[in-house]
């Protein structure tokens, strides 16, 4: 329900820079939470921070990656489809037929390792002040890296916010995050068929 305003309710907002530094988890089996935060990237680049999104088990041409040029911030992939091709010298992996392929837990082991180390050096630099790592909840719940990992980067992150993605997120973490939002789905296209479309779903 929402709730009725019968007066004006005043709400300060914080434009010191000195005050970010909170954790979002954002988890569930619904739509939307890597689409959750590519809107809070949109809002933070829209106020002048500087973002850098981390993607793990993802490789290959989603339309994020495009518009994020636009908008000024990076994204860098760490599934092993993309991980084997820049060991290959490919500058850039492009897979153009629509199809997705989810790789053995055991194959991303590697390339979630890589991307957890490049993850720690980009927000212990201090560069930057909002970091999204998008399917890590789910790098957690395959085990592919420690959990405890993550918690000592959490206890020692600063003022850079973080947003953790993906299913599965270890309720570990619940204590250690500011805001905890779970996507829920009630329905959704795939129940009746429909393949993932382009510019909606990747």
């Amino acid at each position: 329900m929402v709730t009725k305003i019968k007066a004006p309710i005043y709400v300060e907002g914080e434009e010191d820079k000195r005050k970010l530094g909170l954790v979002h988890v954002i988890t569930g089996d619904g739509k939307g939470k890597t689409t959750s935060s590519l809107g809070l990237a949109m809002r933070a680049t829209g106020n002048g921070l500087k973002v850098h999104m981390v993607q793990f088990l993802k490789s290959g041409a989603t339309g994020e990656l495009y518009s994020s040029k636009k908008l000024g911030f990076a994204i860098e992939q760490f599934g092993v489809d993309i991980v084997r091709a820049r060991q290959k010298n490919l500058q850039e992996y492009i897979d153009k037929t629509g199809k997705f392929v989810f790789q053995p837990d055991e194959l991303e082991r590697e390339a979630a390792i890589q991307g957890f180390e490049h993850a720690k050096t980009v927000i212990k630099s201090g560069e930057y002040d909002l970091v999204i790592l998008d399917e890590i909840n789910c790098v957690l719940d395959k085990g592919l890296v420690p959990i405890t990992e993550l918690i000592a980067l959490l206890k020692e992150h600063g003022t850079t916010e973080i947003i953790l993605t993906g299913r599965d997120a270890p309720e570990e973490l619940y204590e250690f995050a500011d805001y905890v939002s779970q996507v829920k789905m009630v329905k959704h296209p795939w129940q009746k068929g429909i393949k993932a479309r382009k510019g909606i779903e990747y």
